[in-house]
């Protein structure tokens, strides 16, 4: 392991052997389903200490790159293939199939206690179908959640609760009907890419650069819909400064055309300062938000949620209104409650001081 760590540099240790990690995994040093050396012998041979390679080593895991399986070790569960723009070297066989059932940090017990009073609470409701756009009470709960946390200031109306993000890439995709061309960020995650091409619409990948897409490329480009994720862009890292996002807003209102807004691992920032959303700079513009509570609560809870701006609404009710919610009406009760109680900002606000004091 011929990692050289720069003790003068002003980057911390972690993240300077996180970056090395990173560039190893991507190349295919560490292909898919091999095993990554021990805390210890990486501390020993990189001169950092067992706590720095166990911080490196649990960014690794939150980024999506590593999985660390009890009595036996961390595993490179990254593959090229999900993502578009970097290019992997060749994927070595696994020794096993690794199983998808890593757990976030949301505590089991605040969860376990919530489901127990939607059960007593609610009683038979939890039976009863839900609306096509979700539950009164979970579209109301994220009205005030984003509120308070996103200074974003909608109406449940405007909601649309999903399944997930890769469902409603499908609702927006046949929103925007077929032979329509979106601009994609590249690198991106395959999906997004997947999910439109499935549905009769062309993709024109615009290369990232250190600030966002490029300049250049975005004057040059057809499309008049663009989908970005102008907040720690997946697997890229880049974060659109504000001049990027007024770029984008901009080209937009140029075209009259629609911005796509993917906040997923938004809530999770280690900034104080609050990220404003696109949703809420382009009033003269119509942005269409989406995020997901998968990542920040568990990955089993598929809920997600997309925002229309108001001059969209009765076009996509008219268009898609008949799909009905694809979350169940118990899960979107526990959703609701965790949103009212407090509880699931508790829990985001636990997880960003842990990982300010990883970075100090």
């Amino acid at each position: 392991m011929n990692y050289s760590i720069d003790k003068n540099s002003e980057q911390p240790a972690y993240i300077q052997l996180y970056r090395f990690f990173v560039e190893d995994i991507v190349s295919g040093v560490y292909p898919y389903g091999s095993k990554l050396p021990s805390k210890r012998v990486i501390a020993d041979e990189t001169g950092v200490s067992v706590i720095t390679a166990d911080h490196a080593i649990t960014l690794l895991g939150e980024e999506g790159y590593v999985q660390s399986r009890e009595r036996s070790g961390v595993y490179v569960i990254y593959r090229g293939d999900d993502f578009l723009g970097n290019a992997a070297g060749k994927v070595a066989a696994p020794f096993e199939e690794l199983k998808d059932h890593n757990i976030g940090d949301f505590p089991f017990s605040v969860l376990a206690k919530t489901m127990r009073k939607v059960i007593l609470d609610r009683g038979e409701d939890i039976m009863v179908k839900s609306p096509n756009p979700g539950l009164p009470e979970l579209r109301n709960a994220i009205c005030g959640y984003l509120a308070r946390s996103r200074r974003i200031s909608v109406n449940p109306g405007q909601i649309i609760v999903g399944s997930g993000a890769e469902y409603l890439y499908g609702l927006i995709a046949q929103f925007l009907g077929m032979g329509r061309t979106v601009a994609l960020e590249n690198p991106s995650y395959a999906k997004i890419r997947d999910v439109y091409r499935a549905m009769g619409i062309d993709c024109d990948m615009l290369t990232m650069e250190a600030d966002g897409i490029s300049t250049m490329e975005l004057e040059k480009t057809k499309a008049d819909v663009l989908h970005v994720t102008p907040f720690n862009s997946y697997p890229s890292g880049v974060t659109a400064d504000i001049s990027k996002k007024l770029e984008y807003l901009r080209w937009a209102k140029k075209r009259n055309g629609i911005l796509i807004e993917d906040n997923y691992d938004s809530e999770l920032t280690v900034s104080r300062k609050v990220e404003e959303p696109l949703f809420s700079m382009g009033r003269e513009v119509n942005v269409i938000y989406l995020n997901t509570f998968s990542r920040t609560l568990a990955p089993s809870m598929r809920i997600g949620y997309m925002i229309l701006p108001e001059a969209l609404v009765n076009e996509f009710n008219e268009k898609l209104g008949f799909y009905s919610c694809t979350v169940p009406t118990f899960d979107q009760y526990v959703m609701a409650e965790l949103l009212k109680s407090g509880d699931f900002e508790r829990h985001i606000n636990r997880v960003r001081r842990k990982k300010r004091s990883l970075i100090k």
